[in-house]
């Protein structure tokens, strides 16, 4: 998946780097690229997982 920014009339390299960062966010790269930042172990990723999903009962006060 390429993202690619051509300059516009007249528009600073600041400006494009900021529409270049948005397009990243909003295809999700910059997510995935810290997701991927480091090894994660097959056996962390589902415990991560099971915790995200496990919800208390509530209103069992005991």
């Amino acid at each position: 998946m390429a993202i690619r920014i051509k300059g516009r009339g007249g528009e600073s390299v600041e400006q494009m780097m900021r529409r270049f960062k948005k397009l990243c966010e909003k295809e999700g790269l910059t997510k995935d690229v810290r997701r991927r930042e480091y090894y994660e172990k097959p056996s962390e990723r589902r415990n991560r997982t099971k915790r995200r999903t496990f919800r208390k009962p509530v209103g069992t006060g005991r």
